[in-house]
C-alpha cells in the first residue's frame, strides 16, 4: 500500500550540478520505496534523456517531457503527441525567423539544421547534440519540441499558435514546446486523479520556477537551498542544496525517511 508520493525534479534537484546522482539520493529513493513510498520524477526531459537516472533508482513512475508523457509503474498512462499539421506549421514559423528547432518523443530527439544556438543549448543543458533530421517528425510521434532560439521572438510563436500549444521558455536559448493544456502540474493532476492514489499525502522537491506549479498540487512543498528566491517564498519547507544533502535533509524533515 503507498503512504506517499514524493514528485521530484531533476535538474538542480534530485540531480547534482553535474547532472548526476549522488549515492545518497540513490539510498534515499530505495528507502522511500522500502518505506512504501512511492517517487516520481516530474521533469521537462523526456524519457530517453534520462535513462541512467531510471536505472540508478530504479523509479518507474514518470510525469515526464512536462507532462506530456506519464508513465505509471513502467507503463505509459497518458501520452500527448502534437498534431502534424500543427508542426509543419510551427517549423514554417521557425524558419522564417531563422531559428531552429528539436523534435523529441519518449525514444529520441532530432533537431533540423545546425545553429551556433544549438551548440549553446545543448551545453547549457549538458546533453548531446541530436542528429540532424528534419523529417523525423513526418515519420514518428512527437511529443515535445524545442523552439533553439533567443527571446526576441517568443510573443510571436505564443500568439501564433495561442490555443494549439504550450510554451515555456527553459532556458535562454530555447523554448519547450508541448501540447494545449499540457505541464507538470496537468500531468501530476492526472496521476494523482487514479483511484488508488486517493486522499494519499503527497509532496514536491524543485528549484526553479517552472517547479511552481507543481507546487500547487501537492500536499507539502520542498524547495532547495539553490533554488530560486520565489520557489523559496512559495515553500512549505526550504531544504539545504542539491549539493549539500538537500534531498536526504528534505526527506527527514517530513520524517519519510
Amino acid at each position: 500500500m503507498t503512504k506517499a508520493i514524493v514528485f521530484f525534479d531533476l535538474d538542480g534537484t534530485l540531480l547534482n550540478d553535474k547532472t548526476q546522482l549522488d549515492p545518497e539520493v540513490i539510498k534515499a529513493v530505495a528507502q522511500l520505496k522500502a518505506n512504501d513510498v512511492l517517487p516520481v520524477i516530474a521533469t521537462g526531459r523526456n524519457i530517453f534523456e534520462i535513462k541512467n537516472v531510471i536505472q540508478q533508482t530504479q523509479i518507474d513512475t514518470l510525469v515526464s517531457a512536462n507532462g506530456a508523457y506519464i508513465v505509471l509503474r513502467g507503463k505509459p498512462v497518458d501520452v500527448t503527441e502534437i498534431p502534424k499539421d500543427v508542426i509543419k506549421r510551427l517549423t514554417a514559423l521557425v524558419k522564417n525567423h531563422d531559428d531552429a528547432y528539436a523534435t523529441l518523443n519518449n525514444q529520441t530527439d532530432r533537431i533540423n539544421r545546425m545553429i551556433d544556438n544549438v551548440k549553446k543549448v545543448y551545453h547549457y543543458i549538458n546533453s548531446p547534440i541530436p542528429i540532424i533530421d528534419p523529417t523525423f517528425w513526418q515519420l514518428y510521434p512527437v511529443h515535445m519540441m524545442l523552439i533553439i532560439a533567443t527571446d526576441e521572438n517568443d510573443q510571436d510563436y505564443r500568439d501564433s499558435f495561442k490555443d494549439e500549444l504550450t510554451f515555456f521558455r527553459q532556458t535562454p536559448y530555447s523554448i519547450d514546446v508541448i501540447g494545449p493544456g499540457v505541464s507538470k502540474k496537468a500531468g501530476i493532476r492526472t496521476l494523482l486523479s487514479r483511484p488508488e492514489f486517493k486522499d494519499i499525502p503527497t509532496y514536491a522537491f524543485g528549484d526553479g520556477n517552472n517547479d511552481l506549479p507543481m507546487f500547487d498540487v501537492v500536499d507539502h512543498t520542498v524547495a532547495m537551498g539553490n533554488g530560486l528566491q520565489p520557489v523559496k517564498d512559495a515553500a512549505e519547507f526550504v531544504t539545504t542544496a542539491n549539493i549539500d544533502h538537500g534531498i536526504v535533509n528534505g526527506l527527514k524533515h517530513f520524517q519519510l525517511l
